[in-house]
């Protein structure tokens, strides 16, 4: 992948979190936009290398960057952190069934929204190195996933036992960006 769509893939990962830690992870690697809401309160300006920065330049992650949108989530994931974000590509997002995307992204569903974006963001910084088989992480939305490491490949395994692929790694000034080719499900309520 381009260093730009990786950036782009980090910063939507980042997006979709609230504040987290940071980490490397492993290299590798269309959907409906929901409608503007009213502009709040000007928000300050992103450093380059911000994870929402990163996702904003990515056509990989405009699926990702309209749920942090539709959330009300870009200023909370611009934080300092360290946030560890695992960021879906637009093709993972297009891989749920028909309608999940649109109606994640309907107003009267944004509890909903949230708890899916916190499922991919984890409060501390966590590099690649760190990462081990079997290791549970915690994620912001107080739920757990699991990493699976096998020859040199890195893994997240959801609540419903599917695997994300970690593609991509992409160090951010507020954490770290994994780009992944699944969306995590969180476990229902």
């Amino acid at each position: 992948m381009k260093k730009s769509a990786l950036m782009a893939l980090a910063i939507t990962a980042g997006l979709t979190v609230f504040s987290c830690g940071s980490q490397e992870a492993p290299a590798n690697t269309t959907a409906a936009k929901p409608k503007p809401k009213a502009a709040a309160a000007a928000q300050p300006p992103l450093d380059a290398t911000n994870i929402v920065s990163l996702a904003l330049g990515s056509e990989d992650h405009t699926t990702l960057v309209a749920a942090l949108k539709a959330a009300e989530y870009v200023h909370v994931a611009s934080n300092t952190g360290p946030l560890t974000v695992f960021a879906p590509v637009n093709a993972a997002f297009d891989a749920l069934p028909a309608g999940t995307v649109e109606g994640l992204l309907k107003p009267e569903n944004i509890e909903a929204l949230r708890n899916v974006l916190k499922y991919h963001v984890t409060t501390s910084a966590v590099q690649t190195s760190w990462l081990k088989d079997g290791q549970s992480l915690p994620m912001a939305n107080g739920k757990r996933v699991t990493i699976g490491v096998k020859d040199g490949k890195y893994t997240i395994i959801d609540a419903s036992n599917r695997s994300a692929n970690i593609v991509a790694s992409i160090p951010a000034s507020n954490g770290m960006l994994y780009i992944i080719d699944s969306v995590l499900l969180p476990p229902a309520e």
